[in-house]
Order: structure tokens, then sequence, then C-alpha cells
């Protein structure tokens, strides 16, 4: 039992996972024939994660079969072939920089790494039909996503692979419906979607099953904001290891270490305790070395390596020496090779060859053939004193200053015997912990970073947090309708994923409903991957074909043809489409010259009132003219 003089903080290490490689599986038998329909194949595209398989009863196919980073790497100018998808990536810091993504913020517009990203989930369920995917496709989208984004879809989807039917569905209300499947709650659905992922966050209000798109918001605050204002925190807390603190550890700190407060400024008061900050501090042991530069050596030790120094600085010295002296000799061969021109008589070429080495005379050329031969005379010297006496000779020479050509910054030329002086052994020496040295006590950074979800203020954003957001959102509803939306208040997505959120979500609304309502707050069973687990559901009770015709949220290729690709088959997990008046301006009406001049003293004053007065529409304008002329 430990005594209460003992520690009590907790040390972790990082994991640093590395990826493997997705095996490519074998195209199930199931899935084969179409036997009564094609089998779907349900693809969440997440802006941090893709999840993807098959929307078969079988049990085998119960789990999204690939998972992986929603992410490419190619290098600048490698070919398409070399780009790496996902798990192909082993580490993602050394490539960070060559990382790309298909999305901008939470929108898909790169639609060149979307099809690397197809051709890479379609290459691993085993599908090899060539010119075409045969099987029916369920894709998640944002909330109220742009028609020219599922235009460049629907284009990519139905051109480029030949998919026989297409079903778009917003990630976040298919984890809605499968919770309340799993909570025998019957249809229609009421209620209010928190979703909060990796690049935004948003609230979508479901009345009677059904989206309702215009009092949607999004939130642009999620878990990479959270992660970029960790890893500033603690790279201004701990200046020496930059390096250190990655974007994947910190993303580990923020998944596993850190929670929501309930209270903030409660919270944060506790952590002023002593007592309390050392019980719950969490320290993140860094990788280290445990080999210290210049400590405990014997004197035998170091003499040995200061004559391997000493072996290594000859070599290197002789090898400089010897690559100088073959410099200086062609150097002294090409020059006297022009001197014999003059001694020839070949002015023209000795003229050109000294313009060539940049020379204006000949007694300038013989003054650089002197100096090269005693260079080269010197050099040959030099080697032959070194292969003769290698021992205090070479000492001697290197314990000089070097020529100029001898490399004099390759080393102090003073080796001093004993670089470190003896200590006696009654000196008590201060012990240095280096493996402390490298560790990251994170404190208040575990409630710091999930907190701006609800106050986006501290990373710079001007904003509204997620609560007051739906304050907003509830009060453009009658009393009735905000009661059945807050019955029924659910939780899903990656960053909804902290401890604490779910009772901090409860204590800030009962601080904004009157007093003595009801509300309920539900987290989603797997808030990561409940959207890909209610998109197979759906495509297990909807089949793209009964009796004959295309279902209920289902685009076929047909309808694409014919109604364009921003055409969108609604359903219950789907976006709605709106209609949005756009007002065109009236172009302005030239003014037309008077035909004729009036006689009437105040008939041209009331036409020039009449006319600047009325300007909305030029129809209004001509009919009152015509009636003042009259």
């Amino acid at each position: 039992m430990a005594s209460k003089g003992d520690p009590v903080y907790q040390i972790f290490s990082f994991h640093d996972c590395k990826t493997s490689p997705d095996p490519i599986f074998d195209l199930p038998a199931q899935c084969q024939t179409p036997v009564p329909a094609p089998v779907p194949i349900v693809i969440d595209n997440g802006s941090f994660q893709t999840r993807a398989g098959w929307a078969a009863p079988a049990a085998e196919f119960e789990s999204p079969r690939l998972l992986f980073r929603s992410v490419a790497a190619r290098s600048r100018g490698a070919a398409r072939s070399e780009t790496q998808i996902g798990n192909d990536i082993p580490n993602l810091e050394p490539l960070r920089w060559l990382l790309k993504s298909q999305f901008d913020r939470n929108v898909v517009v790169n639609f060149e790494i979307q099809e690397l990203i197809f051709d890479y989930v379609f290459t691993h369920l085993g599908i090899t039909s060539e010119g075409s995917v045969a099987h029916p496709i369920v894709l998640t989208e944002a909330p109220c996503n742009p028609l020219h984004c599922r235009q460049m879809m629907s284009e990519l989807l139905f051109e480029c692979y030949r998919v026989p039917y297409v079903s778009y569905g917003v990630d976040s209300l298919y984890s809605f419906y499968h919770n309340n499947a799993q909570r025998n709650l019957q249809p229609p659905h009421t209620g209010i979607v928190l979703s909060s992922g990796y690049h935004c966050s948003h609230i979508l209000p479901v009345i009677n099953g059904r989206l309702d798109a215009v009092n949607c918001k999004r939130v642009n605050v999620a878990g990479s904001q959270a992660a970029s204002y960790l890893q500033r925190l603690l790279q201004l807390k701990y200046p020496g290891h930059l390096a250190a603190i990655t974007l994947s550890r910190v993303e580990e700190l923020l998944h596993e270490h850190s929670y929501t407060a309930v209270d903030y400024q409660e919270e944060l008061e506790k952590w002023r305790s002593p007592e309390f900050y050392e019980r719950e501090v969490h320290r993140m042991q860094l990788p280290f070395s445990g080999k210290v530069p210049g400590g405990c050596v014997s004197v035998e030790e170091r003499h040995e390596r200061r004559a391997q120094q000493l072996r290594r600085l000859q070599e290197i010295n002789a090898r400089r020496r010897e690559e100088k002296l073959l410099q200086d000799q062609e150097r002294l061969d090409r020059l006297m090779a022009v001197q014999e021109l003059l001694e020839d008589g070949l002015l023209d070429q000795f003229h050109k060859s000294l313009v060539e080495l940049n020379m204006d005379s000949a007694e300038e050329l013989q003054s650089y053939i002197n100096k090269l031969q005693l260079a080269v005379e010197q050099g040959r010297q030099r080697l032959l004193l070194s292969d003769g006496a290698e021992g205090k000779a070479e000492v001697s020479e290197l314990e000089q200053p070097m020529d100029e050509g001898d490399g004099v910054a390759l080393m102090d030329p003073d080796f001093p015997e004993d670089t470190l002086p003896e200590k006696p052994a009654n000196v008590v020496q201060p012990v240095f912990n280096l493996a402390e040295y490298h560790q990251l006590f994170v404190g208040t950074e575990r409630l710091r970073c999930p907190e701006i979800l609800f106050q986006p203020s501290p990373t710079g954003e001007d904003q509204m947090g997620l609560m007051e957001t739906l304050q907003f959102v509830l009060a453009r509803y009658t009393p009735e309708q905000q009661e059945a939306l807050v019955s029924n208040v659910f939780l899903t997505g990656g960053n909804m994923q902290y401890p604490g959120m779910k009772e901090r979500v409860e204590k800030e609304l009962l601080a904004m409903r009157p007093f003595q309502s009801h509300f309920k707050v539900t987290m989603a069973s797997r808030p990561a991957l409940d959207a890909w687990y209610g998109a197979r559901d759906w495509a297990l009770e909807h089949l793209p074909t009964e009796g004959g015709a295309v279902a209920e949220g289902w685009i076929s290729r047909q309808d694409y043809e014919e109604k364009g690709g921003e055409y969108l088959s609604e359903h219950c997990a789907s976006n709605v489409f709106i209609p949005i008046k756009i007002a065109k301006p009236v172009p302005a009406r030239p003014t037309e010259p008077s035909v004729a001049p009036l006689t009437s003293n105040g008939a041209s004053a009331a036409v020039t009132t009449v006319t600047s007065a009325l300007t909305p529409s030029g129809s209004t304008i001509s009919t009152d003219v015509s009636m003042v002329t009259s």
C-alpha cells in the first residue's frame, strides 16, 4: 500500500500507432449474383475518416470492411498511380505537407481526390469489373449540400463508374434514425440533432420525419480546430519540444485524455489546488535517448576517442591534399599548354585562350604558372612527409595552422589533453532527470480544448457556440414545437465522444429552457460509426427496385439523364430541396428625348416630377407620364 508521501501522478506514453495497408478482399458470393437485386455498397464519406462496406443481411457484413483516413499523398511531379490513400500511408507526419483531402470544411470540392478514394474503396472491396460498378451506391453528404457539389458527385458516379443507382443522405440523420430504431421509437420522428465532426458542427431540427433545412445552422468549430488549439497551447508551453508535439500525437491526446467540464469555471477553480493538479494531470512521456553526451567517461575512453578523431582527421586531410594537388596539377598543365601556343607562334589562339582564362597578358600567365609550380612542389613534399612519418610528424602538422585549401575549419587545431576535468569522488553531483524533461504535463488543456465547442472565442472564431446556436434555432419555433424538439435531443459525431459531453448539454438545456419544462438528451451508441450503420439499415429496408419501379430515395441512371445531376430523391435521412428565389435586377430604361415641346407652362415640370419619383417599374413610369402629358 502506498504511503502518504508517495507521488500519485499518472504517466502515459504515446501510442504513435502506425497504420497497416488494407487487404484487398475477394468479392463475396452473396454480392456476385443480383438476386433479387444487386447488393448496395454503403460509403460514409466523412471528412476525417471514410467507412465502406456491403449492405447485406449476413452477419459478416454487419460492420464496415474499410476504415481509413480521408487523405491522399502524392509527391510533386509523381504519377497518378503513385498516390497513396488512407491506410497505405504508414506515417502521416513526414508527409503532412503532401496530404490532400477532397473536402473544403465538410463539402467535397476536390473531385480528383474523391475519384482516387472511390478507386481505393472499389478495389479493396473486390470489385474487378472493368468499365463499371454494377452495385447501387449509398453515399453520405453534408447537410444542405450545394447543388453544384451534388451534380459533380452524380456525374462522377454515373459517368465514370456507370453505377445503376445512387442514394444521398446526411450522415447525422442516418445515425439519428438508426438509434431511434434501436430505442423502438415509432416513426415519424421529431427531434433535434447536434452533430460535431472534424471540420464543423451542425444543428439539424427534424420535424415529422423530415429535415427542416430552413432552420439548420452550422458552427465552424469542431475536432480539427480543437486539435490545432491544443497543439498551439502545448508548443507555447514546451518550446523545447516543438518537433515532438505533432498533430497525430495531439489528436491522440484529444481523443483519449480530454474531457468536457460540466461547469467550466468551477472545474478551473479545482485545478488551482496543488493536490488536485498532481492527481489529475496527465504526464505524457515523449521518446528520448538515455545516453547523455559527456557523461561518466573514463580517461582511457577519452584518450581512445581523441586518437580516433586524430586518425580520422589525418585521413581527411591526406585525401584533401591529394585532391588539391591533382587540381593544381591539372590547372598547371592547362596553363603550360597555353604558354606553348605563344612559343609556337599561334598568337590568335593564344590571345583567345587568355580571354577564356580571364587574363590580360603573357606576364600574368607566367606569374600564375610560377605560383602553381610552387604549390605543386609543396604539395608533393607534404605527401612524401606524411607517407614517411605518419606518427609524430603528422600530429605536429595538425597542431599547426593549415594552408588555405587544407580545410582549416574541420576541427579546432588545439586538442586539449583533458577536456573534462577530473572531479573528486566525494563531490555530490546534481541529478538531472532526463525522463522528466521529456514529459508533457497536460493539465487544464484537457478541458480547455473541448470547451471551444461551447465558447469558440479563445481560438479567434467570432461566432456563437453550439448551445447558443441551439437556443437561436429553438427560438424560431412555437412553444409546442420546441417541446417536441427538446424531447429528443440527439448527440452524434466523432467530436461528441468526450466524457461529460451529455451532462454538459443537459446542464445548458436546463438553464436555457423554462422552469419545470421537460427535455431528454441521448448520445449515439457509436457516435463515429452510427452513420454507416444507419445507412446500411436504410439500404436494407429500401431496395432500389420495388415492384419494377425505382424506390423512394434512389436516383437511377435514367433520372440522372433526364433531370440532371442536381436532382435529389428525398427520403427520411436526406437533404430537402428548397427552391431559392433569386431577385433579378430590372435593367434601367434609357430616357427618351421629348418629341415636341409642350405649350403648357406646368406640363414639363409635372412630367419631370413624376418620372423622378416613380422608379420601381418601367411600366408605371410610362403610364403616369402619358396621363400627365395628355
